[in-house]
C-alpha cells in the first residue's frame, strides 16, 4: 500500500458516566473526518487511548470505522503490544476486522532490555507473521527510547514493512529515517508542530492528532507543499504549531477531546485515569482555536 497525505488518529469516544464506548459518536467523528478530506484513519493509536482499551473494544471500533471508511482511504489499526505473541494476535484481529495495515509501536515496558537485537527479532517476527502490511511507530515520548535508524533501514527492506510514523518531532531523527524511504517504504511524521518542515525534508505525509480538530488547515499545509507553494505552507504551518504544542503535546488526549467538542465533533470524557481539562485549560484551548478559525 502507498501511504501519503494526512491521516487522523481518531479519538475513542466514551459515555460520560459509564465510560463505555460510544460507538455512534465514534462513527460520526470518523465520517466527519473522511468528509473533510483526510486521506486515512488510524484506530486505536495513542490519541485513541489504545492503552486503556480491551481487545473486544478495539475490534468494535475497527469494525465501526471499516463500515464508513471507503476503500480508497487508508484504515490503520494500532497493534503494538508488550509481547511479540500478543502483537501478532492483534495483527490477526486487525485483519479479521477489516484494517488495511497495522501501526506497531515497539514493546517498551522493559525498555532497558530493548536492545538493537531484541527489537530486530521482534519486528522481523511481526513482519513475517502479520497478515497485514506493517507500519513502524517511533514515539520516544512514550517508549522512552527511539528506534535506531539502522534498524529502520534494515526493516524497510522487508516486503511486509511499508512505512514508519515518527512522532519524535526531531527533524534530525526524521531525516535519519528518510534515508530508508523508497517506493515501497514511506516516512510519515506524527508531529503536527513540524508538519511543513517534515514534508519539505521528504516525508510523504503525517498521522496528525491536530488534524482531528484542524483538518482543513492540516490539508492546506499538505496541498500547498505538494503544489510547491513553500511560503504558503510555512505560513499555514505557523497556525498549526501552537495547536500541536499546547492542545496535543501539553494537554494530551483530554486537550484533543476538548478541541473536538469545540469544533462540533464529539470529544467527550477521557477514560480514567486520564482527567478531563479544568475550566482554565479549556479556555486556553478555546482561545487557540478561536484564533485559527478566525484566520481561516
Amino acid at each position: 500500500m502507498q501511504l501519503h497525505g494526512v491521516l487522523g488518529p481518531v479519538i475513542t469516544t466514551f459515555h460520560d458516566r459509564s465510560e463505555d464506548l460510544d460507538v455512534a459518536a465514534f462513527t460520526r467523528n470518523v465520517e466527519a473526518l473522511i468528509a473533510a478530506g483526510l486521506h486515512g484513519i488510524v484506530v486505536c493509536g495513542s490519541t485513541g487511548e489504545a492503552a486503556l482499551l480491551s481487545e473486544d473494544e478495539r475490534r468494535v471500533l475497527l469494525e465501526a470505522a471499516r463500515g464508513v471508511v471507503p476503500r480508497d482511504r487508508a484504515l490503520l489499526m494500532g497493534a503494538g503490544a508488550e509481547s511479540t505473541r500478543h502483537t501478532l494476535r492483534r495483527c490477526a484481529d486487525a485483519k479479521a476486522a477489516g484494517a488495511d495495515a497495522v501501526l506497531v509501536v515497539a514493546p517498551h515496558y522493559y525498555a532497558n532490555a530493548m536492545s538493537l537485537e531484541a527489537l530486530r527479532v521482534h519486528y522481523r517476527a511481526v513482519a513475517d507473521g502479520s497478515p497485514l502490511p506493517v507500519v513502524l511507530y517511533n514515539i520516544p515520548k512514550y517508549m522512552h527510547f527511539a528506534l535506531p535508524p539502522e534498524l529502520v533501514a534494515e526493516l524497510a527492506q522487508h516486503p511486509n514493512v511499508v512505512g514508519i510514523k515518527d512522532s519524535s518531532g526531531d527533524l534530525n531523527m526524521l531525516k535519519g529515517f528518510l534515508a530508508a524511504q523508497s517506493e515501497s517504504f514511506a516516512v510519515l511524521t506524527g508531529n503536527g508542530g513540524t508538519f511543513a518542515p517534515a514534508l519539505a525534508a521528504g516525508a510523504r505525509g503525517g498521522i496528525l492528532a491536530v488534524a482531528l480538530f484542524a483538518a482543513q488547515r492540516s490539508l492546506q499545509v499538505y496541498e500547498a507543499h505538494r503544489a510547491g507553494r513553500t511560503a504558503e505552507a510555512d505560513e499555514l504551518q505557523a497556525a498549526l504549531k501552537p495547536l500541536a504544542a499546547v492542545i496535543v503535546a501539553e494537554l494530551g488526549v483530554p486537550g484533543v477531546k476538548t478541541a473536538c467538542d469545540l469544533v462540533g465533533m464529539t470529544g467527550g470524557t477521557a477514560r480514567r485515569p486520564l482527567v478531563n481539562l479544568d475550566h482554565v485549560a479549556e479556555q486556553r484551548v478555546r482561545a487557540l482555536l478561536s484564533g485559527v478559525m478566525t484566520a481561516a
